[in-house]
């Protein structure tokens, strides 16, 4: 059975606003997230239909807080608290949080594709 550990699994994404490990496991991949600085970034999820995260994840929160915006509400998560975020949402992440989470790989490569794409266009804009 595949599993990973965070401990194990190397930084893939080392930016100022996300330190990021992912392994894939049969089609999942756990990503293991952390946030020194809080962050909205719901503007890198522009272009993707309704401008919102199409890709369905389950997570647990390991330390902090995520909310998660949708249409018509939101949805808080705390350290300890276990969620489900379908698709249609916006990730509000206050600084110092982590998370473990498990996203289906072809919708989070699709949906990572545009926001890199974004975060890309964004750092070489000018300040």
């Amino acid at each position: 059975m595949p599993s990973a550990n965070k401990l194990s699994t190397p930084v893939a994404v080392d930016e100022e606003l996300i330190e990021g490990r992912y392994a894939e496991l049969d089609g999942y991949t756990v990503g293991f997230e952390s946030f020194p600085q809080d962050v909205d970034p719901g503007p890198f999820f522009a272009g993707l239909p309704d401008d919102r995260c199409q890709c369905p994840h389950w997570g647990v929160v390991t330390s902090g807080q995520i909310t998660f915006r949708y249409a018509d509400h939101e949805e808080t998560y705390v350290a300890g608290d276990a969620y489900y975020a379908p698709p249609g949402h916006l990730p509000l992440i206050a600084g110092g949080t982590s998370v473990t989470e498990f996203s289906p790989t072809a919708e989070l490569n699709a949906t990572m594709e545009v926001v890199g794409a974004n975060m890309a266009a964004a750092a070489g804009a000018p300040a």
